[in-house]
C-alpha cells in the first residue's frame, strides 16, 4: 500500500508499506515540500502519487528505507537525471542526499 506522508508516520502505516517487501520500503521524497510517498512495488509508483499531488519532477528523489535498522539507501532508477547532473541510480550530490535523509528521518524515523 502506498501512503503520502506529510507528518510523522504511524506503526500501522509502516506495516502497510512493508506489504510489498518484508524489510524495506520504497520511498520518494519531495525535497521542496518536505514530505514523501512510501510503499508499493516500484519507486515510480510513489513518484506518480506525488506528481498527482502537485509535486514537481525535479524535486523528487527515490530511496529505500529499512525501518528495523533505521537505515536509508539512496538508490532508485528515478534518480537517473543527466540534465540535473545525476547520471546514476545513486543520488550523487551530498546536499541532495542530506535533504532526502532529513525528510525521511523526520517522517519515518523512530517508528
Amino acid at each position: 500500500m502506498i501512503h503520502v506522508l506529510k507528518e510523522k508516520t504511524t506503526p500501522a502505516q509502516i506495516h502497510e508499506m512493508l506489504q510489498e517487501y518484508e524489510s524495506m520500503i520504497k520511498i520518494v521524497v519531495d525535497i521542496r515540500r518536505r514530505f514523501l510517498s512510501g510503499g508499493g512495488e516500484m519507486h515510480s509508483d510513489c513518484e506518480s502519487t506525488l506528481l498527482e499531488d502537485g509535486s514537481e519532477q525535479d524535486d523528487l528523489w527515490g530511496a529505500n528505507w529499512y525501518p528495523a535498522e533505521q537505515r536509508i539507501e539512496f538508490e532508485s532508477l528515478i534518480n537517473i537525471r543527466p540534465r540535473l547532473g545525476n547520471r546514476n541510480i545513486l543520488i550523487q550530490d551530498e546536499n541532495l542526499r542530506n535533504q532526502v535523509e532529513s525528510v525521511t528521518r523526520e517522517i519515518l524515523g523512530g517508528v
